[in-house]
């Protein structure tokens, strides 16, 4: 049995109707950059978690040219706890770039809303399309795995060829009318039913013709990606430098891993840590380690490493305040500043309780 494409939209609009979701907070007053800031968020986040974090940007961010103007501290700040930062950052810098060039208008040509930071054609796709009804296709990760499964298409959709068969799939299928609709479906279809596992196939409006389960095994698609070396770790040292309710903050460079937001010294060894406390008039004598744990990235493993000391005089000049990038956190009424999740985990450490 053949997949059916001329029956494939009408069956997840007819499906959509009944059983989509519709009552999402971005889904209510639809602008793009209501549904831009969605979309980013919702970017390796699931929907139930980004629910919160979407009210209060809103809240404080509740149109572009206010995003473009504020602190990139600020919005950090209240970005943290979603992690992945690149896509906060990226979002602050395509919100000045729609203020300088489009004079706080957000583009409505596809071709301009994907030459800004953090959008790709899939994003662009869908904010042109659920904000303003035009018809683009979109190919995020839960409409991979609905096309795969769909077609049992082989390969790993990371892969160049994969990826661009799929979009000619995606653009074939996806209707002129209806195309929010069909969108949003295809995105619940592939979050709430052709999930990674346990698929809820007696439910999918595209069971009967599924290639995937007529072979038995949907879950084979799409294809992992091909395994690499083993997961690299590394080892970091942090130090917690206290002083009554305020300890010491570094704020990390714009790239790099928690590029723009605040952190605890992090040294290499134990051997560099001695050295950056002597010269800052310090004795490593009295440091006192902390419970460790791990932090996992994409790419990489890091082992953390607390060190805890408690000053009775707050420090000034030397290798400390020789930067605009040094904050003495307030524990007992903190700065609203963007913290990494390594950092709010340690700052929840009963050692640091104000």
């Amino acid at each position: 049995m053949q997949a059916n494409q001329a029956t494939f939209a009408s069956r997840v609009l007819a499906w959509y109707d009944v059983a989509g979701r519709k009552t999402l907070p971005w889904q209510q007053q639809k602008t793009p950059y209501r549904v831009w800031v969605s979309e980013i968020m919702l970017q390796q986040t699931q929907v139930a978690t980004v629910i919160p974090y979407y009210e209060r940007f809103m809240a404080r961010f509740p149109d572009v040219i206010t995003l473009a103007d504020a602190p990139v501290d600020d919005v950090l700040h209240h970005w943290t706890g979603l992690g992945y930062y690149a896509r906060a950052r990226n979002l602050h810098k395509a919100a000045q770039q729609i203020r300088d060039q489009h004079q706080g208008v957000f583009p409505e040509h596809i071709d301009e809303v994907m030459a800004l930071p953090g959008i790709g054609r899939s994003t662009a796709g869908a904010i042109l399309s659920f904000s303003l009804g035009q018809p683009h296709a979109i190919l995020d990760g839960n409409v991979k795995r609905v096309l795969t499964r769909w077609l049992a298409m082989p390969g790993w959709p990371g892969q160049k060829p994969v990826e661009n068969q799929l979009w000619e799939v995606a653009i074939r299928l996806t209707p002129r009318q209806g195309v929010q609709q069909f969108n949003q479906a295809m995105m619940d279809i592939g979050a709430t039913l052709c999930t990674r596992s346990k698929p809820a196939c007696q439910r999918c409006p595209l069971a009967e013709d599924c290639q995937g389960l007529l072979e038995g095994a949907p879950q084979r698609y799409p294809e992992g990606k091909p395994k690499k070396a083993a997961t690299p770790v590394k080892n970091g040292l942090f130090l917690l430098l206290r002083h009554a309710n305020r300890v010491l903050l570094q704020k990390r460079p714009p790239q790099g891993i928690w590029g723009g937001l605040y952190c605890f010294p992090q040294f290499d060894n134990e051997a560099m840590l001695h050295a950056w406390l002597r010269e800052a008039g310090m004795d490593p004598a009295q440091l006192q380690e902390l419970a460790g744990f791990r932090h996992t990235f994409s790419h990489f493993h890091l082992d953390i490493r607390p060190f805890l000391l408690t000053r009775s005089t707050v420090l000034d000049g030397g290798v400390i305040m020789e930067a605009d990038s040094t904050l003495w956190y307030n524990l007992a009424q903190p700065d609203e500043v963007g913290l990494a999740a390594a950092t709010q985990r340690l700052l929840a450490y009963p050692e640091l309780a104000p």
